[in-house]
């Protein structure tokens, strides 16, 4: 099963994610199947390519809780 989710990058205190597409059973940072955009929670910036996340969740891709609300909050789901 896949998942939009978060891939951790950036320093010690001063994370850096990345909103990418991966199975399930990988690990957090492990090789991700597309990457869809990023988010960084020291400045709010969140960066999210629209057009490839609105394919991959048509085709049944399924994002979690946090992720979801960053995609509300940017009014892509």
């Amino acid at each position: 099963m896949l998942k939009i989710r978060f891939k951790r990058s950036g320093r010690k205190k001063q994370p850096f994610y990345k909103i990418v597409v991966m199975d399930v059973r990988t690990k957090r940072d492990g090789k991700a199947l597309e990457e869809l955009g990023f988010y960084n929670p020291i400045t709010k910036t969140l960066n999210i390519n629209c057009e490839r996340t609105i394919i991959r969740l048509k085709n049944g891709v399924q994002p979690t809780e946090v992720v979801k609300n960053l995609l509300r909050k940017s009014s892509i789901f």
